[in-house]
């Protein structure tokens, strides 16, 4: 019994095809949560795919339903040792966007796992199905190879609407908090910073999604008569966005932005490199915050982004000037942001500048931006295992540049949270041709074995050198 078996008996269970056999059945489930009549398919794939799986590893499982009018369903699941010496929770979710299936390119569909060399195809392969099917694959190798002995309880919470918002996870949390309290948080979303390189995140950057709108009139006035003389909507509207954000995309409002940039995160993003893949765009080395590196830019500060713009009639113009505009724009943020004001702040920014006739209105879910202490003790421990495992060094970003709910898991239940993430950042996540690469996928496999496997080995021990710091501090 070792470490170097568990490997690679997770090797094995990737090489002989048991993997790619859990992921067909599991991508062949059409779970889009954005459409109700979705809604039996994705209690089945809690009832049917994933409560058997772990309750032949001696979990016990409740499918609940989401406390929310209208949400989607949960799975709870605990597996419980006498004499465990601590406690760990994982993450992941089921449900998947759109498939899209007329988009996808010739000779790929979204339901069908299709391999061409190392990438596999399929909507949902990366975000999360592959992911959580990753995990649950390494705890059980490492659980058949300690007879069934981990020396520490793992409880699970699956969600069917992550791709929706999450609605009802934190209500979920709060009502089970008791159910779900555990010592440690270890789950799997989102982009390694590049394919080769396992990567480890400790939270991720808000997101505060708002509308802004100008109505100058009810319809349009032709521009020759007109011209001149009618205030353009459009114009007013471009002018205001640049009030808020500049031509080379620095935030304008200083009530916007974080407090600082904590020496932490710089020192954990030193040597962090952005994009430079086959299929990555071009990092803009002269847009967003000046003074900051690409990596503090997307990991460690704040962006306001455009992202729908329209006045009069686009596919169709007119000689008219419109009567109104409006702007669908996002605000992603980093701990330390003064985000509940965010609002009020661009209100009082655009009043003070004269945009007074630019209404401001949040716009759907938001997220709240977390980061674990990049100095903390699971952190060493995490990091050090996934170096023994892969033999490469991995890099540690502070928090995702994207948004998870990882508020419900710091905040609500107080865990520290490692992300360790198994997809890669031109995987196609919520576009047509989604993928996973399968070299990144048998590494990762490695990697959760050896993560798992170290904590029976060395969680006790992490635990109290990190209580002992609590205390002292």
């Amino acid at each position: 019994m070792s470490r170097a078996q568990a490997i690679a008996q997770v090797s094995a269970y990737f090489d002989d095809g048991r993997f790619m056999t859990s992921l067909q059945k599991r991508v062949a489930i059409r779970t889009e949560s954005q459409e109700a009549a979705s809604r039996p398919i994705l209690y089945d794939y809690l009832l049917q795919e994933i409560q058997p799986e772990l309750e032949g590893l001696g979990f016990t499982c409740e499918v609940i339903d989401n406390p929310l009018p209208g949400g989607t369903p949960f799975l709870l699941a605990e597996r419980l040792e006498a004499d465990a010496a601590f406690t760990l929770l994982t993450y992941g979710h089921g449900d998947v966007v759109r498939g899209y299936d007329k988009q996808w390119r010739e000779g790929l569909k979204p339901w069908e796992i299709v391999v061409e060399g190392d990438r596999w195809y399929g909507r949902g392969i990366a975000d999360n199905k592959a992911q959580h099917t990753i995990n649950f694959a390494a705890l059980t190798e490492v659980l058949k190879l300690r007879g069934g002995k981990l020396g520490y309880n793992v409880k699970v919470i699956l969600e069917m609407g992550e791709e929706a918002g999450s609605p009802g996870l934190k209500e979920v949390a709060e009502k089970y908090a008791d159910k779900l309290k555990s010592d440690l948080f270890i789950a799997s979303d989102g982009p390694r910073v590049n394919a080769p390189t396992p990567t480890m995140f400790l939270g991720s950057r808000g997101g505060c999604n708002f509308d802004l709108r100008v109505n100058s009139r009810d319809g349009g006035h032709h521009s020759g008569n007109w011209g001149g003389l009618l205030r353009n909507p459009g114009v007013r509207l471009a002018n205001a966005i640049a009030c808020l954000v500049d031509g080379k995309g620095r935030i304008r409002v200083p009530s916007l932005l974080p407090d600082a940039l904590p020496q932490s995160v710089r020192n954990a993003l030193r040597d962090v490199e952005v994009g430079g893949g086959p299929n990555d765009p071009e990092v803009d080395v002269d847009w967003g915050e000046p003074g900051l590196t690409p990596a503090e830019r997307v990991f460690g500060w704040n962006t306001l982004e455009v992202l729908a713009f329209k006045t009069g009639n686009p596919e169709a113009p007119v000689n008219a000037i419109p009567g109104h505009a409006s702007a669908h724009c996002q605000i992603r943020f980093v701990v330390g942001s003064d985000d509940k004001n965010f609002i009020a702040n661009m209100r009082a920014h655009l009043d003070a500048h004269g945009y007074t006739d630019v209404e401001v209105t949040l716009s759907g879910i938001q997220f709240t931006a977390t980061r674990l202490n990049p100095d903390d003790e699971w952190v060493r421990w995490g990091l050090a295992s996934m170096q023994e495992t892969s033999g490469k060094q991995p890099t540690l970003l502070p928090n995702l540049g994207g948004s998870l709910p990882n508020d419900v898991f710091s905040d609500v239940l107080g865990l520290p949270t490692l992300w360790v993430p198994h997809s890669y950042p031109a995987c196609s996540q919520h576009a047509p041709n989604e993928h996973i690469l399968a070299s990144v996928s048998r590494e990762s496999l490695q990697v959760m074995a050896g993560l798992f496997w170290d904590l029976s080995e060395q969680g006790e021990q992490v635990l109290a050198r990190r209580t002992e710091k609590t205390v002292a501090a």
